[in-house]
């Protein structure tokens, strides 16, 4: 298959992710239909992809009358019959689980034509993970999407079996939605921007779960520092605490590392009360309004979050 005859879009999972996904290749021009549980996830996603591209006009990038066309080019559907119909291009946005993962490609995998495309935004783990379980290992590319609000940065990363003309074929999908594509040479957890993003992570996770030092006074030290807009914890409320403590607990759990696991406990604290970043209002700090975004907050001398 070729990049022009790519018209219809399937999204697996209507999170966070897969409604930034979705609403991008409705912008460029892609039939997009989402798939999820119920109907009611799929509801809500909708109500917030229809936000999205509010904001998306607010900001420029958008008329009123292309945001309409957008959205005309978007379905949804608790049916997985119904969405893999005629689906030429799968997007899977599932939690981080590799046996889930495989669960679920191998589901569409009976479903979608033969010609159908996988690929997986996975954030941490790599696709020979799941590749044989998805009933076509050779059609599996992993397609990695940072925040669509903020970046056009996408990685491309292909497992030892993965055809190289599907590895292209992903590619060139990802040029026609406009972004700037990392190819990797080889499998990498994490793969080029995440790796050397979990090492933040994991560096000051470690600082707070020892209680060397406070959150916000982390935060500070790196945005002191570096001159940034948010540090490590910001950040990792803006990416979302159930992702990073799946990602920190899976790991943990596979090497066995005490360190990590107690990193992991840290984050569950607040995953367990509901505090998940900025998607639900609360995660390290209180939103729409963090302490970081404060004039003072480099200087201010307050110890703990609220």
């Amino acid at each position: 298959m070729k990049i022009e005859n790519v018209k219809r879009v399937l999204i697996l999972g209507a999170g966070t992710m897969g409604q930034q996904i979705g609403f991008l290749c409705a912008m460029h021009g892609y039939d997009v239909v989402y798939y999820d549980l119920s109907q009611d996830i799929l509801d809500k996603a909708l109500r917030r992809i229809a936000k999205l591209g509010s904001w998306y006009i607010s900001m420029g990038h958008l008329t009123e009358e292309k945001l309409q066309r957008a959205l005309a080019r978007i379905s949804a559907t608790p049916d997985p019959e119904k969405a893999a119909r005629d689906a030429d291009f799968i997007s899977e946005s599932v939690p981080e689980d590799p046996g889930l993962k495989g669960k679920v490609f191998a589901q569409f995998n009976k479903l979608c034509p033969e010609r159908t495309i996988f690929t997986s935004n996975t954030s941490m783990l790599v696709p020979s993970m799941f590749a044989e379980a998805t009933g076509r290992p050779e059609k599996l590319v992993a397609l990695h999407f940072h925040d669509v609000r903020s970046t056009n940065v996408v990685d491309v990363m292909p497992h030892p079996g993965t055809d190289p003309e599907v590895t292209q074929l992903v590619h060139d999908f990802a040029v026609s939605i406009g972004q700037i594509v990392i190819v990797l040479h080889r499998e990498n957890s994490g793969y080029v921007f995440n790796t050397m993003l979990s090492s933040l992570f994991t560096s000051a996770l470690t600082l707070a779960s020892r209680n060397v030092a406070t959150i916000e006074d982390i935060d500070r030290s790196w945005m002191g520092v570096m001159h940034t807009a948010m540090g490590p914890f910001g950040i990792m409320d803006q990416v979302g605490l159930s992702t990073v403590w799946t990602i920190t607990d899976y790991w943990a759990k596979k090497t066995g590392d005490a360190q990590a696991q107690a990193n992991a406990d840290f984050l569950k604290q607040y995953v367990d009360k509901g505090h998940l970043g900025f998607k639900t209002n609360r995660g390290f700090y209180s939103y729409p309004n963090p302490a970081y975004t404060e004039e003072d907050f480099l200087s201010d001398a307050r110890k703990e979050t609220k």
